[in-house]
């Protein structure tokens, strides 16, 4: 929830001196960063990590479901 809600701010101008918003991106950077060092930017400059980041947690989240 944390990551869409991060998406949904990057569509709109926003303060980034607000604490709500430092602690979202403090929370979410570190699963973000990551994926953004492996897939590149596209031409449009357009970041694909969060979906990245939707499919790798839904993965593992699979894996640990089916684990216990």
């Amino acid at each position: 929830m944390l990551i869409m809600a991060r998406v949904f701010l990057s569509w709109i101008s926003h303060d980034p001196y607000n604490q709500f918003i430092q602690l979202l991106y403090q929370i979410t950077e570190p699963i973000l960063k990551p994926i953004r060092e492996i897939l590149p930017m596209q031409s449009m400059g357009v970041d694909f990590s969060p979906i990245a980041a939707f499919f790798l947690l839904g993965f593992v989240k699979k894996l640990l479901l089916t684990a216990v």
